[in-house]
């Protein structure tokens, strides 16, 4: 019987699992993420916005231009197409963004912050980064905020070596 090898762990053998403290700091990292990411939400659907779309607002205000290609979008923001898609043609309808194809090559489209997008960020954002300090800046000294950048990091450089 063949195993299948992913970065150096074969699926087949016996799982390596949690120490008692390695699943309480995986746990509470995971609850962690999910109640700062659920209590931020909801404070952007009280600003008319979905996290989804402060997300993609984000990723084409930090463009010099407004416009990220489709497929550039799908990347920076780490989400499938078809998940990029239905948000898209929903922000679309709300008048956030607008599809722009692509006059050098007939086959790529443009997602543009519109007008309405742009005022939409800009009403949030003061806000939402007010939350972000409250809830997670300023519960870490500058030390332990340098030190969970590092770690995170860390962390990103394994995710950025798994293969699709």
């Amino acid at each position: 019987m063949s195993s299948v090898q992913v970065n150096s762990v074969r699926m087949n053998d016996a799982p390596a699992w949690l120490s008692p403290a390695e699943q309480h700091a995986w746990r509470a990292f995971i609850r962690l993420h999910q109640k700062l990411w659920a209590t931020l939400e909801r404070d952007l659907k009280a600003r008319k916005l979905s996290g989804a779309d402060f997300q993609i607002l984000v990723a084409l205000t930090d463009t010099s231009d407004g416009r990220q290609r489709f497929q550039d979008l799908a990347n920076t923001i780490e989400w499938e197409q078809s998940r990029l898609s239905h948000q898209i043609a929903r922000m679309i309808k709300r008048g956030l963004v607008a599809r722009d194809e692509c006059t050098e090559d007939g086959r790529g489209a443009f997602v543009a912050i519109t007008p309405a997008g742009r005022k939409a960020i800009e009403a949030a954002a003061p806000h939402h980064v007010a939350m972000v300090r409250r809830l997670f800046i300023d519960a870490l000294s500058p030390d332990e905020l340098d030190t969970l950048a590092r770690l995170s990091n860390r962390v990103l450089e394994q995710l950025d070596n798994v293969p699709p």
